[in-house]
C-alpha cells in the first residue's frame, strides 16, 4: 500500500491491559466503524463483540512479511489495527508508518508501559533508558547497566526476568534490584521485587516489563560506553587491537548514532564491537578471512551486547551490492593484500571516513603513499606498559603504531 490519493487510512488503536474501558470516545469510535479489525488474539479479545461488527482477523505468524499481503487484501475496506498502548512505541505503528506512509496512517496510543511503569515506580521517563527485549537477544541491556543507573526491559515472555537477573550476576551487577511489573493499567496489575543474584519469583504473566535499579559490583571491570575496553573483556586467540590503540582509534572514526562501519580484517572484533556500544542505532560489518576468529568474533558481540554486529568472511568474497555504503571503514589488517584499499575507497561514501593502522615497515609504506595520493593526517604513536622486572617494575614498549586519518570529500 501506498499514501497516494483515495487510497483508505489505517487506523491503529493503542489498547491497554484494561481494555475497552480505558478508550476514549475516538478510538471506541474508530474501532466500532472498522469493517476489518486486525491484531492478537489478546488484544482482540479486550473488545466487546458487540462494539465491533467488523471481521476480526488474529496476526499470523511471523506477522512482517504477511502484512503488505494482508493489508492489500483488505485495501477497499475501512481497517483498524489494535495495537498495545502506544503504537509507536516499540510498536506495530512503527511497521507500518513504513510500510504503508504516515499520511495513511492514523495513529490513536494510550499510555506506553514504560509510561505507566515511571508513573508507579516515580522515576522521571525522560530519564530513564528502555531496552527491548521482544524479538531481540537479551544481551542488548548489557551496554546500558552503569552503577545506580535505572532503566526498564521490555520483556519477551514470562522468562525475561528469570534470565535477566542470571544475566547481570554473571556481569558484575547481581546486587541489582529488579521490579517486575505486570498487567500495567489492568484489573490484574501487579508488581514483585527482589535482587537480582538471589531472584527467586516464579514466572508470572507474559505481559510484563523489567525495571532495574543498578548495583555494580566494585570489583568488575567497568565496561563503559566509552571506547578502550579492558582487553581481558575479549575473548580469542589475543588477535585483537589493544585497548590504548582501539580508544586512538575509534575517537578518529568519530561514530554517530545510525552509522554503518565496515571494519576489515576484524581479529576479535574488538573495533566494530566498541562502535556498536557507543550509540544503540550504530551499525558495523565486520570482514575476517578466519573461520575460527569469526566465531571468537560472535562470542564476543555476544559477551558485549552487541550481537546484531554483521560477521562475514574476506572482503573480496563476501562483497555485494546489497551491503550499501560505508559511513566509515576501519582498516586493521590486509592492507597489503591486492585491491583492499581500493575497493574500500571506492564503496566508502562522500564524507565517510578511513582509519587505517600499520605495525610493519611494508604496510606503514603504504599508509604513506595513500596519505599523499589522498590527503589526510598521518601519526605514530607508542604505547609503554609497565610490567614486572624481577622485585622492580620496568616499561615495556608495545609496537609502534602508524594511523591515517581521511575523510573522502567526493
Amino acid at each position: 500500500m501506498s499514501s497516494g490519493a483515495g487510497e483508505n487510512v489505517v487506523t491503529v488503536v493503542g489498547i491497554g491491559a484494561d481494555g475497552w474501558d480505558g478508550l476514549a470516545g475516538p478510538a471506541r469510535r474508530a474501532i466500532a466503524g472498522a469493517e476489518v479489525l486486525m491484531g492478537s488474539r489478546r488484544q482482540l479479545e479486550l473488545v466487546p463483540v458487540d462494539a465491533a461488527r467488523g471481521e476480526r482477523i488474529v496476526w499470523p505468524s511471523p506477522l512482517v512479511p504477511a502484512l503488505p499481503d494482508l493489508l492489500a487484501a483488505h485495501r477497499n475496506s475501512r481497517i483498524c489495527v489494535l495495537a498495545s498502548g502506544d503504537p509507536m512505541f516499540y510498536g506495530i505503528g512503527v511497521t507500518l508508518a513504513k510500510l504503508v506512509g504516515p499520511r495513511s496512517l492514523r495513529v490513536l496510543p494510550q499510555p506506553s508501559s514504560a509510561s505507566l511503569a515511571c508513573a508507579r515506580l516515580g522515576w522521571g521517563l525522560a530519564e530513564t533508558p528502555v531496552v527491548s527485549a521482544v524479538g531481540r537477544p537479551l544481551e542488548t541491556v548489557l551496554p546500558e547497566l552503569a552503577d545506580r543507573r535505572r532503566l526498564l526491559v521490555l520483556s519477551a515472555d514470562e522468562k525475561t526476568p528469570g534470565l535477566l537477573a542470571e544475566l547481570l550476576s554473571r556481569n558484575g551487577f547481581g546486587r541489582s534490584t529488579l521490579t517486575v511489573l505486570e498487567q500495567l493499567g489492568g484489573p490484574e496489575e501487579y508488581a514483585v521485587s527482589g535482587i537480582a543474584h538471589d531472584w527467586s519469583a516464579s514466572p508470572g504473566d507474559s505481559l510484563n516489563l523489567v525495571a532495574i535499579e543498578c548495583v555494580a559490583d566494585p570489583a568488575a571491570p567497568r565496561l563503559t560506553r566509552l571506547p578502550g575496553l579492558p582487553d581481558e573483556s575479549y575473548g580469542g586467540d589475543g588477535q585483537l587491537t589493544k585497548a590504548e590503540v582501539r580508544a586512538l582509534s575509534l575517537a578518529a572514526l568519530a561514530p554517530t548514532p545510525g552509522e554503518l562501519l565496515w571494519d576489515v580484517g576484524g581479529g576479535s572484533g574488538t573495533i566494530a564491537i566498541e562502535w556498536c556500544r557507543t550509540h544503540p542505532a550504530c551499525r558495523a560489518t565486520t570482514f575476517e578471512s578466519s573461520e575460527q576468529r569469526r566465531g571468537q568474533i560472535a562470542a564476543n558481540t555476544v559477551a558485549l551486547g552487541v550481537p546484531g554486529i554483521e560477521i562475514r568472511g574476506e572482503l573480496a568474497t563476501e562483497l555485494r551490492d546489497d551491503l550499501g555504503a560505508p559511513d566509515a571503514i576501519f582498516l586493521g589488517g590486509g592492507l597489503t593484500q591486492p585491491g583492499v584499499f581500493e575497493t574500500c575507497w571506492e564503496r566508502l561514501r562522500p564524507g565517510g571516513r578511513l582509519v587505517a593502522n600499520a605495525v610493519t615497515a611494508e604496510s606503514e609504506a603504504l599508509l604513506v603513499r595513500w596519505a599523499a595520493e589522498h590527503g589526510g593526517a598521518l601519526r605514530r604513536f607508542q604505547i609503554h606498559r609497565a610490567e614486572p622486572l624481577g622485585k622492580f617494575t620496568a616499561w615495556r614498549p608495545q609496537l609502534p603504531v602508524c594511523q591515517w586519518v581521511v575523510v573522502k570529500t567526493h
